[in-house]
């Protein structure tokens, strides 16, 4: 098959080259910006075309050896080959274009990009299990690319290297589990040791959590060898037999997880299956970034909305505010009004159920005064919420909102309603670098009168 020499101008949302062709646009798998490189097409549509790289004639001087030997079969990671200032740029840009493109709202100031470690960040990965005989036995990691099988993984270098280390061991456990073809899936969560709240502080102790998705329920003899595993690797297993809420430690029987935000002088306990954020430091950078942001002050009262465990509502609260945190999820709710309450700030922090998705102007009104709100939605954005806030004209409206987001094509959706219908600005907006070597950008906007 005949290739074509083309010249890369940038990176698309999925991390691949962006060249034209007759004025037509095609997304190379495998490029980066300025790269002159001969592709194979894949893929022909009437409006754009998908190939990939076969030889490489000018490369970027941003491209890179990739560390993991699993690169480029493996779906975990995409940009392995560029450096870590070429992926930050070009995940800024990629907001940009979406804000300006999708929301037609430029920001007033660009803020600097928040960025972390590189390497060993995953806190939390959801591997798939499965045991193929072809390839030798028990699998155990991501999924290969566009591809529901399973990545013959021997390491991964964006997990903790414990783990990383652990997934030769892993794999022959499972395979020597009498339940290894009623396994089809096991989490990984990365935590501290809670501390006694009675002891006062201690040094933090590092927990590494292996959640076992079981369809069946382990032998006398399974359970012999998962508890030596544990022992003498260092993990706590925790098995889950049925959805998210059947969780429960297996061993030791008392385990516990927590994250800490020192800053704030706050520890918030979690189950393995819970929502946090995958990158731990980066995430108390972020956690900072938006509490400086926002500017919480004693006297105010502040709407934490999506407010998940309280990983904002609780530093918010320590700032001396009231915060009214909101979540959909009533587990959810009642936990972290436990935490608030463990953290010394039940008297700050009122936790509420109320489904954000289905707000209006009432919904929002009953929540009483608010001065200031932080937005942290899902994928999907918070569109519904944003049109039911107070506009311009109302005595109500908000002193500032700080929206933090995972999805660069709703925040600029949502940014469009908060600067055309509801009378904001976009006063700032930057990039959060939660994932290094994926194509996934979150990004944190502010909002002013």
């Amino acid at each position: 098959m005949m290739s074509t020499c083309v010249t890369i101008e940038s990176l698309d949302q999925e991390g691949r080259g962006v060249a034209r062709v007759e004025g037509k646009a095609v997304f190379v798998e495998g490029a980066l910006p300025g790269e002159q490189v001969r592709i194979e097409t894949l893929k022909k549509k009437p409006a754009y075309e998908i190939a990939r790289v076969v030889a490489i004639d000018k490369a970027s001087a941003s491209r890179v050896t990739p560390r993991c030997p699993h690169f480029g079969v493996c779906g975990g990671c995409i940009l392995q080959h560029a450096d870590p200032a070429l992926q930050v740029a070009a995940k800024q840009r990629t907001l940009e274009d979406a804000l300006e493109r999708i929301g037609r709202v430029i920001p007033e100031t660009l803020l600097p990009p928040i960025a972390g470690p590189a390497w060993g960040y995953r806190h939390r990965a959801r591997l798939s299990v499965r045991h193929v005989p072809k390839k030798g036995g028990v699998l155990v990691g991501f999924h290969e690319r566009k591809s529901s099988y399973v990545a013959d993984m021997r390491e991964c270098h964006v997990l903790p290297k414990r783990i990383s280390d652990l997934l030769p061991a892993l794999r022959m456990l499972i395979a020597s589990l009498t339940i290894r073809d009623r396994l089809p899936q096991i989490e990984v969560a990365v935590g501290e040791r809670l501390p006694a709240v009675e002891l006062g502080p201690s040094p933090p102790v590092t927990v590494y959590a292996l959640v076992l998705r079981i369809l069946d329920l382990p032998s006398a003899t399974d359970e012999a060898k998962l508890v030596a595993f544990a022992d003498m690797h260092g993990v706590e297993i925790w098995l889950q037999p049925g959805g998210p809420n059947t969780v429960a430690p297996f061993h030791p029987r008392y385990a516990t997880l927590a994250y800490t935000l020192p800053e704030f002088d706050v520890a918030v306990p979690f189950l393995p299956t819970d929502f946090t954020q995958v990158n731990a430091e980066v995430n108390r950078v972020l956690v900072r970034r938006a509490i400086t942001l926002l500017g919480p002050v004693p006297g105010e009262r502040i709407g934490d909305f999506f407010s998940g465990l309280g990983n904002f509502s609780l530093p918010i609260a320590r700032c001396g505010a009231q915060v009214v945190g909101v979540e959909g999820n009533e587990a959810l709710v009642k936990r972290a009004q436990a935490n608030a309450a463990r953290n010394g700030l039940g008297s700050r922090a009122t936790f509420v159920v109320a489904n954000l998705f289905a707000a209006n102007r009432e919904s929002v009104a009953g929540l009483g005064r608010i001065d200031r709100a932080l937005i942290d939605p899902p994928r999907e954005g918070a569109v519904e919420l944003l049109k039911a806030l107070p506009q311009r004209d109302d005595e109500e409206f908000l002193k500032r909102i700080v929206y933090v987001s995972c999805n660069p094509a709703t925040l600029a959706r949502d940014a469009a309603v908060l600067v055309n219908d509801r009378g904001y600005r976009l006063a700032a907006a930057g990039i959060v670098n939660m994932f290094p070597h994926t194509a996934h950008v979150e990004s944190i906007a502010v909002f002013e009168p």
